[in-house]
């Protein structure tokens, strides 16, 4: 994996990182720590009610989405790479064509969280500000867990190979597209936990990532989905019961 297309995709993943601490540092530590820019990071992580607000905060679960979705993928990006070599398939295709996906779903989410913040749901960096909001997200998630649609994106996750093979005439932007659209039906709702969490947690974030990637693994990812199903919703009873 030295080769330069991996090296532009760790820097890549590295990088949203490195920018989503920065945004994610605490007020106080923004404001005297001018070598990250603090007015621009204070900027960056405002929501105001208006194209340029909804421009940041598409910028920001675009890094989101760069930081946390990629390393889930990287188990069928190298499956796709060794069945590439005899073919010169272009690589950086296939990884446009899934982070195209969740660009998409960035401004989906984007779009969400400024009408959650307007309705007073949420606060100006994302966090849900509602009990019944987060009781919903859990919930909804938790049943997510068990449900056929998310299984059968998951069962193509986890065997990326027959996945490559049943679609490889397709060309690999098409490839990356359809792999983006499998793991979005994978992880779509624990992404919108993100509000509970945290949508500026790195914890969260950190923690969110390293469940999606075990969950695609095929040896240990069967014996977590049901069992993190069911504690998010006894999660979301518990929140419930607080907010009667």
């Amino acid at each position: 994996m030295g080769a330069p297309h991996w090296l532009a995709l760790f820097a890549l993943i590295v990088s949203a990182w490195i920018v989503l601490y920065a945004m994610a540092l605490p007020a106080d530590l923004r404001a005297s720590a001018r070598m990250f820019g603090a007015a621009f990071w204070e900027s960056l992580c405002t929501v105001t009610p208006d194209a340029a607000g909804f421009g940041r905060v598409t910028l920001m679960w675009a890094l989101m989405a760069a930081a946390m979705m990629a390393p889930t993928a990287l188990p069928a990006f190298a499956t796709y790479d060794d069945l590439g070599r005899s073919t010169q398939t272009r690589f950086g295709a296939l990884v446009s064509g899934y982070m195209a996906v969740w660009l998409g779903f960035s401004v989906l989410a984007a779009g969400l969280q400024m009408a959650l913040f307007s309705a007073g749901l949420v606060s100006a960096f994302g966090d849900s500000l509602s009990l019944g909001l987060s009781a919903g997200l859990l919930l909804l998630a938790g049943l997510y867990q068990f449900s056929p649609v998310k299984e059968a994106c998951l069962s193509k996750c986890r065997a990326p190979l027959t996945f490559f093979m049943a679609h490889w005439e397709e060309g690999p932007l098409r490839n990356g597209l359809r792999l983006g659209l499998v793991c979005l039906g994978c992880c779509w709702a624990l992404m919108l936990l993100a509000f509970v969490g945290g949508v500026m947690n790195i914890a969260f974030m950190g923690l969110a990532t390293l469940i999606m990637v075990i969950e695609k693994l095929p040896q240990y990812g069967r014996i977590l989905t049901r069992p993190l199903g069911a504690a998010l919703v006894l999660s979301a009873i518990i929140l419930a019961l607080r907010a009667i």
